[in-house]
């Protein structure tokens, strides 16, 4: 039985040891691969493999002496799915980890609190906990954000600094929905910016019809501005409107 064999070629300084070429390893052997560890000492010996080759980056890794790639080549090369998309390819799955963990945290917390996951109050928690964590997204960078945020939305582009409030009010609306306080303040605010929010969604996409990525989670975003900013807007515009109606008294549960 022949031994399938690749050779790798990666970083391994006294200040730096690429971690991709580590993952590029321990995919190769896992997939039965005998691997050649060709190790790059130098800023001088990278740099010059890199011409050689005429590759930007490394690791580099050939199998039956065809160069396959980088780590997610070398994904690919096996039918995985890549861990990176490549430029302008978009990703649903930063926005999936989001409303997932969100979920998880208002069935805790009913859990906890009231004895069972599957309670009315564990719904208001999962939109409470999905605007926090979204926002969380937005303020890691809010500039990044800023500047996404106004190829779309109509209120920003009329007054930029809305811009660089939309992320904290959108955190302040879900906090204090989530602790149930100051209602008369975070169910305006959400219903504000979630009707602003959807009305911009909504002209961008369906009305103009461009294609442009959503700022949802962040300014380095590669979600497709759509169907998830606007659900964003409108549990925003539903729990405004929710946790007034309950306030008023026009809603007993």
């Amino acid at each position: 039985m022949t031994t399938k064999t690749a050779q790798v070629y990666r970083m391994v300084m006294e200040d730096h040891v690429c971690p991709y070429g580590i993952k590029t390893i321990d995919l190769l052997k896992r997939q039965g691969f005998k691997v050649e560890d060709n190790h790059l000492t130098t800023r001088k010996e990278t740099d010059a493999f890199k011409e050689k080759h005429s590759v930007e980056t490394t690791p580099q890794t050939f199998i039956d002496e065809k160069r396959i790639g980088g780590y997610d080549d070398v994904r690919e090369h096996f039918g995985k799915s890549r861990t990176q998309p490549k430029e302008g390819e978009t990703s649903y799955q930063p926005v999936i980890a989001i409303f997932a963990v969100a979920l998880l945290l208002a069935l805790g917390l009913s859990w906890s609190f009231l004895d069972t996951p599957f309670t009315l109050r564990a719904g208001e928690w999962f939109v409470s906990l999905s605007m926090t964590l979204l926002a969380l997204q937005k303020l890691q960078d809010v500039r990044s954000f800023s500047t996404m945020f106004l190829n779309y939305d109509l209120l920003a582009q009329r007054w930029v600094p809305y811009s660089f409030v939309y992320p904290f009010g959108e955190a302040a609306a879900g906090l204090l929905m989530t602790a149930g306080a100051l209602v008369w303040l975070s169910a305006p605010l959400a219903l504000f910016i979630g009707t602003v929010g959807a009305v911009s969604v909504f002209k961008a996409v369906y009305i103009d019809k461009r294609e442009l990525k959503c700022a949802c989670v962040g300014g380095s975003s590669n979600v497709p501005l759509g169907f998830v900013s606007l659900t964003e807007n409108l549990f925003m515009i539903g729990m405004g409107l929710w946790m007034g109606a309950k306030a008023l008294g026009w809603i007993s549960v």
